[in-house]
């Protein structure tokens, strides 16, 4: 018999700062009831801009 390897979840290292703007924007109760694929487009736009802006804002202030 062939064992077969656990499977192991990746984390996103940037899944804190996700949850965070997630929380600031009022959608984590939606996300932990129906997950990341309930939210619309312009909410997980909203999300992904944020984020953009926050690691730039944040790499540019080390350099």
């Amino acid at each position: 018999m062939k064992q077969s390897k656990p499977k192991v979840k990746r984390i996103d290292p940037l899944e804190p700062l996700k949850m965070e703007i997630a929380a600031e924007l009022g959608l984590l109760n939606q996300i932990h009831s129906n997950g990341w694929h309930s939210l619309s487009a312009k909410e997980a736009g909203k999300i992904g801009g944020l984020m953009t802006q926050r690691r730039r804002k944040k790499s540019e202030s080390q350099g």
